[in-house]
């Protein structure tokens, strides 16, 4: 295990600048725009910019890694990134900041592909799934930190916005500076949405709805911490529980799922979704306690939902098809997040911050509500038909090329699985 991820070292530690970075600028712009008084729906441009530029960069990148290769690529997104970063500090108008949040949008998702394709060559079927976990670690936990720099600097000023450029301009020594031969072309996304909707119409309304709610979430949850009086300190441990909620529950939620039509575990993550919404919205910010114990709340259904359409879009699907289903599904969820901060601001202005967490509960009665619906429409699948659930990083960032990484894209993983657990009750 240790020499499997030596192996890896500079790739996970490249991963790990750029998600800080990405973790500290998306706290940091919306903890910025506030403090110009830009309208909570100009805030949600801004997410969207962002949204639609890394859905398109997931297409797009690929293209350009086949043309000129995968260290000239990786150079050239990680200088746009960290430009973009420094053209906040320097223009600081909500018109300007749509076209630089949407190049940070599009460099990240073009760099986090190549770094994952990077990582993908390097490992084997026998430690997929542990450097996955290693993966998911690293990747959470830079954002956290990256969360917590915020309260260390002042967002009226530049200096923020320039550790976070010198933070996106370390990740490109680690891989620029690596002997590892380039790996294969990044995965060309197919994607046929009525095709997967036939196959799973509860995976596909459920990505949807998970688009949303996670764009929503961190598109303006800073905002609702910034509006209600929360510290940058307070609004970061507000994102970071909220994170560390959805990676303790998903195993339990995902074995549940394993156990039981997963449908019946979606309906159930809804009405737990829309308590804790109801819960934040009863009594605020003013008792600490009970706000973050709601957080926590929130989180366990707040990000393991999309994990959990995947594993019911793949028990309807070929084991040798995981990759194409799950990038059809990431797409899907894409397209969602470039709506989600649009509606959600609008109704912030319209009702105030407690609005955020009023879409986010109507997104997860429906979440429910079509699960129930879909359980009288359909059989569920039978324990051969049925994959294994596993869990994914608690974030709302994800690639196609992420689904290479995934242990179920070995088409053999789940017989695998299967084994191992029939020699540990022998034994």
């Amino acid at each position: 295990m240790i020499q499997s991820v030596r192996s890896v070292a500079s790739l996970l530690l490249s991963t790990f600048f750029l998600l800080t970075a990405m973790g500290l600028s998306g706290y940091l712009i919306p903890v910025r725009a506030v403090a110009e008084g830009w309208s909570t729906f100009t805030i949600s441009l801004i997410a969207t910019g962002y949204a639609i530029a890394f859905t398109v960069s997931c297409i797009i990148t690929p293209r350009l890694v086949l043309r000129v290769g995968h260290v000239r690529v990786f150079g050239a997104l990680t200088t746009i990134m960290a430009m973009s970063y420094l053209l906040h500090s320097l223009l600081v108008h909500p018109a300007i900041w749509v076209l630089t949040r949407a190049m940070a949008g599009f460099s990240i998702a073009g760099a986090y592909m190549i770094i994952e394709s990077w990582l993908n060559e390097k490992v084997s079927n026998e430690n997929r799934g542990a450097l996955f976990s290693v993966y998911m670690v690293v990747s959470m936990s830079a954002v956290m930190i990256g969360q917590y720099i915020v309260p260390f600097g002042d967002p009226l000023g530049a200096g923020l916005f320039m550790v976070c450029t010198l933070i996106c301009s370390m990740a490109v020594m680690p891989t620029a500076l690596s002997s590892a031969q380039s790996p294969a072309p990044l995965t060309q996304v197919k994607f046929d949405v009525p095709a997967l909707y036939r196959r799973s119409p509860a995976a596909v309304i459920g990505t949807l709805l998970a688009g949303l709610i996670a764009s929503a979430w961190g598109g303006l949850g800073p905002v609702y911490a910034t509006q209600l009086g929360l510290s940058t300190i307070e609004g970061a441990s507000m994102l970071a529980i909220a994170m560390i909620g959805g990676a303790i529950f998903q195993y339990p939620l995902g074995r549940a799922s394993d156990r039981m039509d997963r449908r019946r575990v979606m309906i159930v993550a809804g009405l737990i979704g829309i308590a804790a919404c109801a819960l934040t919205i009863g009594f605020g910010v003013d008792n600490r306690i009970i706000f973050f114990a709601s957080m926590l709340f929130l989180g366990t259904v707040l990000f393991p939902i999309y994990s959990l359409n995947v594993a019911h879009a793949n028990d309807h699907a070929q084991p040798d098809e995981f990759v194409e289903v799950s990038s059809g599904l990431m797409i899907t969820y894409g397209v969602a997040t470039m709506v989600g901060p649009v509606v959600t601001g609008v109704a912030m202005d319209a009702f105030g911050p407690h609005a955020l967490f009023a879409v986010i509960a109507i997104c997860f009665a429906a979440y429910s509500g079509h699960a129930a619906w879909r359980i009288s429409r359909r059989e569920q699948p039978t324990e051969e038909m049925r994959s294994d659930f596993l869990p994914m990083a608690a974030m709302p960032d994800l690639t196609p090329q992420s689904a290479e990484l995934d242990p179920r894209s070995d088409p053999t993983w789940g017989e695998q699985s299967a084994e191992e657990d029939a020699e540990t009750t022998v034994s």
